[in-house]
């Protein structure tokens, strides 16, 4: 569901619209602030998703923005054995399930922890063993199974909590194919590659990154990434009130410091310790020196939670602990025309 504004229906006095966009009052001449709440990166943490759609009414913010990367990494194959019972490896360990109440319990575990859970026979779990299109077919398809369920999950939670508004994008390591699933949710805002409204500001989002290690399925080199990004932003008819969603933060900017990989996918040590380094877009840096938007969000970098001031404009990386189950996020409260406040959170 994209607003455009013409969902409230008839005429709406001012009062109406700031309930309606979650808007609160400020001091006599100092407009009214909206609440937003981002977070992004948790790679298939089932409880990372589940803490970021209670966000709004734990941090009272109506809008929340989920920011890319939201598949996980592996299958835990569980086997169906002859008997009845089930068996997985989650964490290095074999658990044991009796019936399907531990059956239930085993795949939760295994969700929780940012993994799929594929119950098989050990002659289905063979085969995907030794082919590899069998198995990368499997993968994607559990992949969007997952997705299918979170976005439920995420639907039953807007039906019962009016004025909720939950945007969502893939990121750079999500398949292309979690866009369609994204869109067929009935509630849920898919936000990527467009401008949609987010209460009164304008935001464009964009899931794709610069070229990464591991040649994740979403990257441009940065020239082709600025022209994508140019496009967007020129589709904004405000800028200096537009909020910009880019999964990949701006180049050097203290959002992007991440250690350096070298071509086998091995760190880079230096002077006996990993070697840091912006890797950052600079794509992304130069759409916002330009546009100025008031507010961009990133996240890709999870050990760069930071921010940082480009020109007017306010940067931030909320980070990401999806292995520990901990969502990291940020809530921004918004004026018409300046940022209010921001506050990092754990939860």
């Amino acid at each position: 569901m994209v607003s455009d504004g013409s969902a409230l229906g008839g005429r709406t006095d001012g009062r109406s619209l700031m309930r309606s966009f979650g808007l609160r009052g400020r001091p006599e001449g100092e407009g009214e602030t909206i609440a937003i709440y981002y977070a992004s990166d948790v790679h298939g943490s089932e409880l990372c998703w589940r803490k970021f759609l209670t966000a709004s009414k734990h941090y009272r913010a109506p809008l929340i923005i989920m920011g890319g990367d939201l598949t996980g990494k592996a299958i835990v194959p569980i086997v169906e054995k002859a008997d009845g019972s089930y068996v997985g490896r989650l964490l290095g360990e074999d658990r044991l399930a009796r019936g399907k109440a531990e059956l239930d319990e085993l795949m939760t575990a295994v969700r929780y922890n940012g993994m799929y859970p594929w119950v098989a026979s050990r002659q289905e779990i063979d085969a995907t063993e030794t082919d590899d299109v069998v198995r990368d077919e499997l993968f994607d398809q559990v992949i969007l199974d997952e997705l299918r369920r979170w976005l439920v999950i995420a639907d039953e939670r807007i039906e019962t909590q009016p004025g909720l508004e939950v945007f969502v994008m893939a990121g750079n390591d999500d398949p292309w194919a979690c866009d369609d699933v994204i869109r067929s949710a009935r509630h849920v805002s898919f936000c990527d590659d467009r401008v949609v409204q987010v209460g009164p500001h304008e935001m464009i989002s964009l899931s794709i990154a610069n070229p990464t290690p591991w040649n994740s399925p979403r990257e441009l080199d940065e020239s082709a990434l600025y022209d994508r990004l140019k496009a967007l932003a020129e589709q904004v008819q405000e800028p200096g009130t537009a909020i910009f969603n880019l999964h990949v933060p701006p180049y050097d900017s203290g959002l992007d410091r991440a250690n350096e990989i070298a071509a086998d996918l091995t760190v880079v040590y230096k002077s006996g310790h990993p070697n840091v380094i912006p890797v950052g877009s600079t794509a992304v840096r130069q759409i916002i020196e330009e546009y100025q938007p008031l507010l961009s969000l990133h996240g890709h970098i999870h050990e760069s939670r930071a921010e940082a001031q480009i020109g007017r404009t306010l940067a931030l990386n909320s980070g990401s602990e999806y292995n520990s189950g901990r969502i990291h996020g940020v809530v921004v409260k918004l004026g018409r025309h300046d940022v209010v406040s921001r506050q990092f959170v754990v939860g």
